[in-house]
C-alpha cells in the first residue's frame, strides 16, 4: 500500500495557493468560523499537518487571519 504524502493531497485538489484561498473563504462564509479556525478544520478532515499547507496561504489570506488576530488582540 502506497502512502500519501501531505503535498500530495493537498496538490490534489488544490492547484495553487488562489484555489485555496478560495475554498477558505467559502468555508469561512459557509460555516461561519474565522479563517484559522477554517484552515485548521480542512487540515484537520484531510489528516494533514498544518504546516504542510504554509504554501498554499496567499497574501491575501495572509492579511485576512493578521486583521483577525489583531481584532482578537
Amino acid at each position: 500500500m502506497q502512502q500519501t504524502t501531505d503535498q500530495f493531497i493537498i496538490t490534489k485538489k488544490f492547484n495553487n495557493a488562489n484555489e485555496f484561498s478560495l475554498y477558505i473563504e467559502e468555508t469561512v462564509s459557509e460555516k461561519k468560523l474565522s479563517y484559522m479556525e477554517a484552515i485548521i478544520t480542512y487540515c484537520e478532515e484531510a489528516d494533514i499537518d498544518v504546516e504542510s499547507i504554509k504554501s498554499l496561504v496567499n497574501k491575501s489570506l495572509k492579511e485576512k487571519i493578521q486583521c483577525e488576530a489583531e481584532e482578537l488582540n
